[in-house]
């Protein structure tokens, strides 16, 4: 006899089936109608073209008067917005975004109207000044802005409306648009998205075995530093000696925002091999004494909405203080960084350098010994052959080359990171990361990424930011308002070595 308690759970199962299955024919349904009536928009009488639509949704801004006292519009025009929108294609929602950005934006007559004022009134007393500045202030407001508050509060409108400066980006990064009224959408949706993910408004999760198993996936599909390959993979990540954590958002829930993956060592890792790789943590029970450092070995945002809004270096701070109250006795704190755009600046470096003739890269000494493995003449022929060992990989296979290009590949590294620089700041994306949030540009590794990725991305190499916390604040301040970058002896020797071989 089957007892009661399996019986109530196979009902239990049947009807949450059958509910499925009941919940996914609807929604096919209402598809189907959705798209019946898109299809009836192109034909004479348009039901629900761009402009009907964007008339309809964003409501004119409510006067200076009455802007606290009007009432909100329904929340289904920011339904009926949601849907029409991710029925779009992607020409189509670029179209859209173009006509709401200038068509549905800022007053401008209205502005110069009231700055006009504003000019008048300076021989006016403080209060009138006051009023008319906060009027000028108000009539700066886009109308579009009023349709993303209040997308905002519809479900799952937080998580549209990030996906849609994601399509904002794309547009702007693919210059499908240069149009400025695009760029300024984007900032204002930027602006609001910054607020609605505030710290305080952030929770911090650890992410164990035990976690439910959605957010076990995506933790996998998200991670965007060393790809997660199986399950026991992931449960290495998230087991002894492992400690994984993820920013969460109440308007998200079931979304990790940000996550950032951290090894528990002894001594500041110096490859990722050791650590992603490593199977004899799988089951073992942590010794608190052999945990003195925190290794950030990974830290991923999972939405390209979120871009530019502050969220990883606060994720950084906040598992600092969580790994300080759970081992007080931790005293170190480092990165194990990969370092992107490395060998293609390289790549770039070598075609220079061939258009103008130039060998000083490498040493004389070095060139030879290039020459003699590659079957080439130490001159721009063994600088051809050398792009083409870097481009293809295949340098790796020969402990001989491996040999000769460490010390080559380790100062023209260093400078790749210290000295190439974008309007100041460091010009790799990972360094700059990590300097703004004050940390110390300490070692830069030799063979710790052995994976054909890291080969291909950087020669292999991985770089060591470690957090000396009584010195973040003021490493970023210096980095920050005077673009100093704070460095070890080591990486500035491979700075100074470079410059002297290039002559800079």
């Amino acid at each position: 006899m089957i007892p009661q308690h399996i019986i109530c759970t196979l009902r239990s199962g049947v009807r949450c089936w059958q509910h499925r299955s009941v919940l996914g024919t609807v929604l096919q349904v209402e598809a189907l109608e959705f798209r019946s009536v898109r299809s009836r928009s192109t034909s004479a009488g348009p039901v629900r073209s761009m402009e009907e639509i964007l008339t309809r949704v964003v409501v004119p801004l409510p006067t200076y008067e009455t802007r606290e006292k009007s009432p909100p519009p329904p929340e289904s025009n920011s339904v009926e917005f949601m849907h029409f929108y991710r029925s779009l294609e992607k020409e189509e929602k670029s179209q859209l975004l173009a006509k709401l950005s200038h068509d549905f934006g800022v007053d401008h007559k209205g502005v110069s109207e009231l700055a006009g004022k504003l000019l008048d009134t300076q021989q006016r007393d403080l209060a009138t000044i006051l009023q008319v500045e906060d009027r000028l202030r108000y009539s700066l407001t886009p109308r579009y802005k009023q349709l993303l508050n209040h997308i905002s509060r519809v479900e799952s409108g937080v998580k549209f409306l990030v996906d849609l400066r994601a399509d904002l980006l794309e547009i702007i990064s693919t210059k499908a648009s240069d149009s400025p009224h695009i760029r300024d959408l984007n900032g204002t949706l930027k602006s609001l998205l910054s607020e609605w993910f505030s710290v305080g408004l952030l929770r911090l999760e650890r992410i164990t075995w035990q976690s439910p198993c959605e957010i076990l996936q995506k933790i996998s599909q998200y991670e965007a530093v060393h790809p997660v390959r199986n399950w026991t993979d992931i449960k290495r990540r998230v087991g002894p000696y492992r400690r994984c954590y993820a920013f969460t958002h109440a308007a998200m829930p079931g979304e990790p925002l940000v996550v950032l993956h951290v090894a528990l060592t002894e001594d500041i890792s110096d490859n990722i091999q050791s650590i992603v790789r490593e199977f004899a943590t799988l089951d073992s029970e942590e010794d608190v004494s052999k945990v003195n450092t925190a290794v950030f070995y990974s830290i991923s945002s999972t939405q390209a909405g979120l871009q530019g809004v502050e969220l990883g270096n606060v994720l950084i701070k906040r598992v600092v203080r969580e790994l300080q109250s759970e081992f007080p006795h931790m005293s170190q704190f480092s990165s194990l960084s990969p370092i992107p755009g490395f060998s293609s600046w390289l790549q770039g470096l070598l075609s220079q350098h061939r258009k103008e003739g130039r060998v000083e890269l490498l040493t004389d000494c070095e060139w030879g010994k290039v020459a003699d493995v590659t079957n080439t003449t130490p001159d721009t022929n063994a600088l051809d052959a050398l792009r083409k060992l870097i481009s293809t990989g295949d340098w790796t296979r020969s402990e001989h080359l491996v040999h000769i290009l460490e010390p080559a590949l380790m100062r023209l590294c260093a400078w790749y990171l210290y000295g190439e620089k974008r309007r100041g700041y460091a010009l790799n994306p990972v360094a700059n990361f990590h300097l703004q949030n004050g940390a110390t540009m300490w070692r830069l590794n030799w063979h710790a990424d052995t994976s054909p990725r890291g080969v291909a991305n950087s020669c292999g190499i991985m770089v060591n930011y470690r957090y000396f916390l009584q010195e973040t604040t003021s490493n970023s301040a210096a980095y920050m308002h005077n673009k100093i970058i704070t460095a070890t002896e080591q990486v500035l020797g491979l700075v100074s070595q470079f410059q002297k071989n290039s002559k800079l």
